[in-house]
């Protein structure tokens, strides 16, 4: 994951609720703006998951390794 993927995906969120903020858009047009919204915050919070999800096995690892060491 490039990191500006994740604040590209944050940056079009931030877009969209400019664009509902909007007092004479549409009520479809905020419709469809909320979903690619939803949608941008998703992808953006399943990359934070894997990120997360990728330092507990790195720090997981580490302290395996330290213990290993200390074995020794």
């Amino acid at each position: 994951m490039k990191s500006s993927d994740f604040e590209k995906k944050i940056e079009d969120a931030k877009k969209v609720l400019e664009k509902l903020m909007n007092p004479e858009i549409t009520l479809s047009d905020s419709v469809k703006l909320y979903k690619e919204g939803l949608k941008a915050l998703k992808e953006a919070q399943e990359m934070l998951e894997k990120a997360k999800v990728e330092i507990e096995e790195i720090e997981k690892n580490t302290q395996n390794s330290d213990i290993s060491d200390m074995e020794k």
